[in-house]
């Protein structure tokens, strides 16, 4: 109880002591804490990426045609089926096969032997047809001087007055014979109905074909040449409507390697109704094909014109995305940060997507490095240069590399 005063005394100086320990590991912490966030911002700031350079074209409202394609197949203007009109036999073939041929030349050869026969025996009979009648006229001429003594009865003149018509009316069914018979000799030579290209030869010589029923051969008329086509409800209503001969300006084909075929085309047929089953109205254009470029049954795409439509954007095909929503472009705001962007996307013009709806004038749609990119990057945007002119002008993207090689190309010449 004695010594409670001493001890008070001395808890004052332990306690102090204590209290600045604890202070300085505080004060040691925080800065240990400070020290430790601040290279933390260092590190984050080290690690973050560099801007992403990027090409874009600055978007500008233009004036497009109102077309869409659809897959075509030609076919010959006039398809014939040569067909014999008399049955016989195949003497001989007077033309090759897949070469040209023209209207009226003889392209088979039917044995004519019996067609001769039976020419010869219809004259035969209207020989003895002309006889007759001569004997009916001489027998009626001389009744009727005998009706004026009342020798005959006037039914005997009228008897021999009927046999007389009577063999005129034989006659002329035997003059018929004979151009029937003339007729049927003359078709022993097959002709070409139209001028064309002839197809392969389904027979051989020495066979026995059948009047109008053996298909010979077939001769296709190439020039002019017809595409066929459809175009369903949504394109009819991207061109306007359903379209006619009026309403379209032109018809482009593609072939098949890409190429624009020479020769624009003209609707010739357009279907009055829309198809039922498939929901497309069929439509027909034909093509001047002097040069026999194409070929009947070849697969094409028909490009129908209606006019132009106003007022829409054309952007690089690379740079038009899907996405879960649909078509997407990616903008470089004024941030520099690319920036999602849906877009309404139309048909193909040459090697650009035309841009219905989402752009606006001056927007810069980025063309490349697209499949790094992602939704607010930072990217660093540089005008896009066409290949074409990029290895035509390689020196632009470095101007003291351009110097030095242009200098060196000096000295070496």
């Amino acid at each position: 109880m004695l010594f409670l005063p001493q001890q008070n005394n001395l808890k004052p100086k332990h306690l102090k002591k204590q209290n600045f320990s604890r202070a300085s590991l505080i004060v040691m912490a925080v800065v240990a804490i400070a020290l430790q966030s601040c290279g933390k911002k260092e590190d984050v700031a080290a690690s973050a990426p560099p801007a992403m350079p990027v090409s874009y074209v600055s978007v500008q409202p233009t004036n497009v045609p109102m077309s869409v394609e659809a897959v075509a197949q030609t076919e010959g203007a006039r398809e014939v089926e040569v067909r014999p009109r008399v049955g016989g036999i195949i003497l001989k073939k007077m033309f090759e096969e897949g070469e040209s041929v023209k209207a009226g030349q003889v392209l088979f050869i039917i044995d004519p032997v019996p067609f001769q026969i039976a020419l010869a025996q219809a004259k035969a009979q209207a020989a003895g047809q002309g006889a007759r009648i001569t004997q009916t006229s001489r027998e009626s001429n001389r009744l009727k001087e005998l009706l004026e003594t009342q020798s005959v009865s006037q039914r005997e003149y009228d008897n021999a007055t009927s046999d007389a018509s009577i063999s005129q009316a034989d006659m002329l069914q035997a003059q018929a014979n004979i151009k029937e018979a003339e007729l049927n000799l003359s078709y022993t030579q097959v002709t070409a109905p139209v001028s064309g290209i002839a197809g392969r030869f389904q027979f051989s010589e020495g066979a026995l074909v059948a009047a109008n029923t053996s298909l010979l051969t077939t001769i296709v008329q190439l020039s002019p040449i017809w595409a066929r086509f459809s175009l369903s409800a949504s394109e009819l209503a991207s061109l306007g409507g359903h379209v006619n001969s009026s309403s379209v300006t032109d018809v482009t084909l593609i072939l098949p390697n890409g190429s624009e075929y020479a020769q624009k085309g003209k609707l010739n047929f357009t279907a009055n109704q829309i198809d039922p089953t498939l929901g497309t109205q069929e439509l027909r254009a034909t093509f001047n094909n002097d040069d026999k470029a194409l070929l009947p049954g070849q697969f094409v795409r028909a490009r129908v014109t209606t006019g132009e439509r106003e007022g829409v954007f054309l952007v690089p095909q690379a740079a038009v995305l899907s996405g879960d929503l649909g078509k997407f472009v990616y903008v470089a705001n004024a941030k520099n940060e690319a920036t999602p962007t849906p877009v309404t996307v139309g048909a193909w013009h040459g090697k650009d997507w035309i841009i219905l709806d989402g752009l606006k004038a001056n927007d810069k749609v980025i063309v490349d490095n697209l499949i790094k990119l992602r939704p607010g990057a930072v990217v660093q945007p540089k005008i896009f240069v066409q290949p074409t002119q990029s290895t035509q002008e390689p020196a632009a993207i470095d101007k003291s590399t351009s110097k030095s090689t242009t200098k060196s190309k000096v000295k070496v010449g």
